[in-house]
């Protein structure tokens, strides 16, 4: 079975796949000014495109992870993330606390999707 490898780098590529799956690494925003809000739907706008590269989309999402540096801002962070999740193809998904890389960043995802 074959691996396909999107954007890659020296360290790691942004999206691999391998049979019918697609595995992304944990993205985060460009514009680490914005808020949560801001920053989820920059994350997420970089899945669609992601998913699409690989020939898939967000209604075939297999699991998510997410991490926020303030947990009290789940809410925020499940607004963008409600409108934009296909209705009834929800992901089994986590959401933790945690220090991000780098200073601003405010949320981290990482998707797993079928093709």
């Amino acid at each position: 079975m074959s691996i396909k490898r999107h954007n890659t780098g020296p360290r790691m590529s942004q999206a691999v796949e391998h049979g019918n799956t697609v595995y992304l690494a944990g993205l985060t925003a460009d514009d680490k000014t914005q808020d949560v809000k801001g920053q989820t739907k920059q994350i997420l706008a970089k899945i669609d495109a992601l998913l699409k590269a690989a020939g898939t989309d967000k209604s075939k999402l297999l699991s998510a992870n997410i991490w926020l540096t303030d947990i009290a801002t789940w809410s925020q962070m499940n607004e963008v993330w409600d409108a934009w999740v296909s209705p009834g193809n929800t992901p089994a998904r986590a959401t933790v606390e945690a220090k991000l890389a780098a200073p601003g960043l405010n949320v981290e995802i990482m998707v797993q999707a079928a093709k």
